[in-house]
């Protein structure tokens, strides 16, 4: 590779690590720390309680792309689900170490402490019983870099609303999660200047269909395998996580429906072999509207052919989609370069997202994905 190759994907690898932009996770950092506060995630809006179990999967039939010399591709998994009750004890947001990393990401370590991060009300409960039931299950995968952890609201919400859903970190491409033992493994793909994007994808796919595999079998996962209803199964991603939920569906026909959250496809074919199965693309609109012609949006657009939504969001920023600014402004650290409030971006995000997998998933109507709405004057329908 010459000089100018790796100088050239180094840069565009710093952008997926920043999200496309230059600010910090948590908004703009006072000199001064943040005081300790207790931070809360959106309450979820559907009636059902939630429970949560973390998982430690490793598929041994592969060898990990960033450490060949690992025993197989390791994935921690969090299981959201409508649990028998809200008893029990509060699920963590993340440990003080995956939190301690993540602050440590962007510039904020002895601004915010690891322990307020952690310590975020979830609105799950730990290992809760779960109710009976078949369920649609609803896979996530993160932005480059950041952990699983940051589209909790999300999952919370969906599982409230009657989805089993599993949120997926992938080894060596977050700087902050947690294994067993408390090893904290480095995120390598951060670090590597030869790393391809189509790389990164496909190899997401990849674990997210062996995801599927282990939660539908009940030799593995036991209870919650029964919970799943294999014919009605979803996949959304933020970032380079909403291209690996295309990529999913086009390796892996088990997979009906896709949501991409403000990320960009990465592979030149992005689009092709999904059929008819539906998708949405929701971003922000400085970055993925049609008249950026940067992006690739509109070149996968026209490889869709089933049901189709390419939405974006005036005002809104790359981690407008994840939990990051609702968290930010309960700290005081707005991002100054975002608009869009972060309570906003979670209603729309909540609101689409949602209605999408109930409309896709259980047959729900959803009107609000007609058209435009004077309820949600910021989301902008391109080309339907």
């Amino acid at each position: 590779m010459t000089g100018r190759s790796r100088t050239s994907r180094r840069t565009v690898l710093t952008a997926l690590l920043a999200g496309a932009v230059s600010v910090p996770l948590l908004g703009a950092a006072p000199a001064s720390s943040v005081p300790a506060t207790a931070l809360e995630l959106p309450r979820p809006t559907g009636h059902r309680p939630v429970g949560r179990r973390t998982l430690h999967l490793v598929d041994r039939r592969r060898s990990d792309p960033w450490v060949p010399a690992a025993r197989g591709r390791e994935l921690m998994v969090s299981v959201f689900y409508p649990a028998r009750s809200s008893e029990g004890r509060p699920a963590a947001y993340m440990t003080e170490s995956e939190a301690q990393r993540l602050l440590e990401l962007k510039g904020l370590a002895g601004v915010v402490p690891a322990a307020t991060v952690a310590g975020t009300l979830t609105h799950a409960r730990a290992d809760a019983p779960p109710a009976p039931g078949r369920l649609p299950l609803v896979l996530l995968s993160p932005g480059f870099s950041v952990p699983r952890t940051t589209l909790t609201a999300l999952a919370v919400e969906l599982a409230a609303h009657g989805h089993l859903v599993a949120a997926v970190d992938h080894a060596y491409e977050s700087v902050g999660t947690e294994f067993p033992g408390g090893r904290l493994p480095p995120c390598v793909a951060c670090d590597r200047v030869d790393v391809d994007e189509a790389t990164v994808v496909r190899g997401r796919a990849a674990d997210l269909s062996f995801v599927i595999d282990e939660l539908t079998d009940r030799r593995s996962t036991g209870a919650l395998a029964r919970l799943i209803d294999p014919g009605r199964i979803g996949v959304a991603g933020h970032s380079i996580g909403g291209a690996a939920a295309l990529a999913t569906m086009a390796a892996d026909r088990r997979v009906r429906a896709g949501v991409n959250l403000d990320g960009g496809f990465f592979v030149p074919d992005a689009g092709h072999g999904i059929g008819g199965r539906p998708f949405m693309m929701i971003g922000a609109e400085a970055v993925h509207g049609p008249g950026n012609t940067a992006n690739d949006w509109a070149e996968t657009y026209d490889r869709l052919h089933g049901w189709k939504r390419w939405l974006t969001v005036s005002g809104a920023g790359h981690f407008s989609f994840t939990d990051i600014p609702w968290l930010a402004e309960q700290l005081g650290l707005p991002d100054p370069q975002v608009s869009l409030p972060g309570e906003r971006g979670w209603c729309i995000t909540r609101d689409y997202v949602g209605a999408f997998f109930d409309l896709h998933l259980r047959g729900i109507s959803q009107p609000l994905l007609h058209g435009p709405t004077s309820s949600h004057p910021e989301v902008g329908f391109h080309r339907p």
